[in-house]
């Protein structure tokens, strides 16, 4: 699927995109990510090369109450979704853009604050990642803005793979998550089935792709160190 995304966005845009498979959980695989990215699109006459924007999208979750969390369960999250965006962007410093014109967006969650059950673990990772974000972002100030955002639940395989137990616990949530209320006609008509079940709809990937755009855009060059809220008001700004 990778393969087909990337010929669909060549053909659509003019672009050159390349498909790499890594392990994000791995000690190597941010690197590979980096080194694969040099090796397709270094000039190749000169060497040259900069990263201009980095999205920390991978991660995975999985839900335990607290007196049934084990090392393994804690472990492989936090390779993941923590020490897997630390050394991808350790990997990515020799190639960040030297006049803050970089941008890095962290995808964390609303887990990181609401204190979901059953999240000590995946709720901390994206907390760890929130704090992760403030601090590149005075580090690297001189080379990047560095941001995060923070969704509720989206239309993924990873949401599609929750079970009907998480979804009721979120629906009182859902609930209060004003742009989450289903619109007949406009909204998938599996989301207005399950509408009443589960609160309200997931946000589409499209509106989470949106925000993280912004962010990578020449005018968020003011904004750095923030968690811009992205989930239907499911969570607010403070």
């Amino acid at each position: 699927r990778t393969d087909e995304l990337a010929a669909q966005l060549a053909a659509a845009h003019g672009i050159r995109a390349v498909a790499v498979q890594a392990d994000m959980g791995s000690a190597t695989g941010p690197a590979h990510c980096v080194a694969s990215a040099r090796n397709h699109f270094a000039h190749p006459k000169t060497g040259a090369f900069t990263l201009d924007i980095i999205v920390n999208n991978a991660a995975i979750a999985a839900n335990k109450a607290v007196a049934d969390v084990d090392v393994g369960h804690f472990a492989r999250l936090y390779d993941v979704n923590v020490r897997g965006p630390l050394l991808l962007v350790q990997a990515a410093l020799p190639h960040l853009p030297l006049d803050r014109s970089g941008r890095i967006v962290n995808v964390s969650s609303v887990s990181a604050s609401l204190g979901f059950a059953d999240q000590s673990v995946y709720g901390g990772t994206k907390a760890a990642l929130e704090a992760m974000t403030r601090t590149w972002a005075r580090e690297l100030a001189a080379r990047c803005t560095v941001n995060a955002v923070n969704p509720g639940p989206v239309a993924t395989d990873m949401y599609a793979g929750t079970s009907r137990d998480f979804q009721a616990q979120m629906s009182s949530w859902t609930k209060n998550a004003p742009l989450a209320a289903v619109r007949e006609g406009v909204d998938a008509d599996e989301f207005v089935r399950n509408a009443e079940f589960a609160g309200g709809r997931p946000a589409y990937d499209t509106e989470m792709a949106g925000v993280v755009a912004m962010l990578c855009g020449e005018d968020a060059g003011w904004s750095t160190g923030s968690v811009v809220c992205a989930n239907g008001g499911l969570k607010f700004s403070m």
